[in-house]
């Protein structure tokens, strides 16, 4: 059989096809009968054979597209998978999230061993070599004098709305580049992952210290803390799920290594999926409490609020009344 003859002999299977997947995504596959439904899959599984038939034997492109498409929508009708629910994210991060951040929690305790072992490198660094600035502090803060900016940063007037807004916007997208980044670094066997997170605590231990040196340390502390805990959090979170990645490809335990990966790497999406409401309350935060610097909010209340913020981010992370509900989904490990 000839392509030409082949079109003319299928042509009226294919506009039968078409009418039902009209009618179904018109009015509902649940409109069509029991009969309808069943040759609509027929008609399906027969387009499917249709459409290999016409790749394989060269035919035009026009009639392959055709068929590519009719076949596309048909599966989407059949398989239409599962659509994310608000009441589906809300269990997750109210139950799911946590129980798998406990599930992980040795992980977390690496992950952030490692920011604060930068941050310790990076605090001594500055305290023995004070030139060594140029290599560990952020760039935009080597020639800023801490006691000159907290002077400036009492004369200036708070922020508008729309300028913390957008700040606020600018540092959710920055943050959360950072912990996409130490999540997939974990592809390189975790070495990327640690190598990220030290960087980044080595660069928040030498800005301490250069506000330490200045007899700054209190107003430094009032500006990070209030936001940076649940920031750092988020990317220490991050940094684990870039570790199980890591984990997967270096001790699989008994599994085939791609198995081993792809058991992990759901896993390790799903805690970095779950950073993602602690950044918006960190850029929240970071846009307008952290900016507001003394008089106008003194350095004991900065602290306090900090201290408090921290609390409840901990105690959603581990509090035991979450425990008491089975039905977190945590992907086996």
């Amino acid at each position: 059989m000839d392509i030409a003859e082949f079109i003319d002999a299928r042509r009226s299977k294919w506009s039968a096809l078409e009418g039902l997947l009209a009618a179904a995504q018109q009015r509902g596959i649940k409109s069509l009968s029991l009969d309808d439904a069943r040759h609509l899959s027929r008609l399906y599984r027969s387009a499917s054979s249709d459409l290999l038939w016409m790749r394989a034997h060269g035919g035009s492109a026009e009639v392959t597209e055709y068929l590519n498409d009719l076949v596309g929508r048909a599966y989407a009708l059949t398989y239409p998978g599962k659509k994310p629910r608000a009441q589906d994210v809300w269990r997750f991060l109210g139950t799911g999230f946590p129980a798998l951040f406990r599930a992980e929690w040795r992980v977390f305790v690496a992950s952030a061993l490692l920011t604060f072992g930068g941050a310790a490198f990076g605090y001594l660094g500055m305290m023995f070599d004070p030139a060594a600035a140029y290599y560990l502090v952020p760039a935009e803060h080597l020639k800023l004098d801490p006691v000159e900016r907290a002077k400036e940063e009492a004369k200036n007037e708070t922020a508008s709305a729309d300028q913390q807004a957008a700040f606020a916007s600018f540092l959710f997208t920055h943050n959360i580049q950072v912990a996409i980044f130490a999540f997939a670094l974990g592809v390189s066997a975790g070495v990327g992952t640690a190598l990220a997170l030290f960087a980044n605590g080595i660069m928040l231990g030498a800005l301490a210290q250069v506000y330490a040196a200045k007899g700054m340390a209190g107003w430094f502390w009032a500006w990070i803390l209030p936001h940076g805990i649940p920031e750092l959090t988020a990317i220490c979170i991050a940094g684990a799920a870039g570790l199980i990645l890591a984990r997967g490809m270096l001790a699989p335990r008994g599994l085939p290594r791609r198995v081993a990966l792809r058991r992990e790497g759901k896993r390790a999406l799903l805690l970095l999926l779950g950073t993602f409401a602690l950044f918006v309350l960190a850029g929240i935060i970071e846009g307008t409490i952290s900016q507001i610097h003394p008089p106008k909010l003194p350095v004991w209340f900065k602290i306090t609020f900090a201290l408090v913020v921290g609390g409840g981010v901990y105690l959603y992370l581990f509090s035991a009344w979450l425990r008491k509900d089975t039905s977190a989904i945590v992907p086996p490990s």
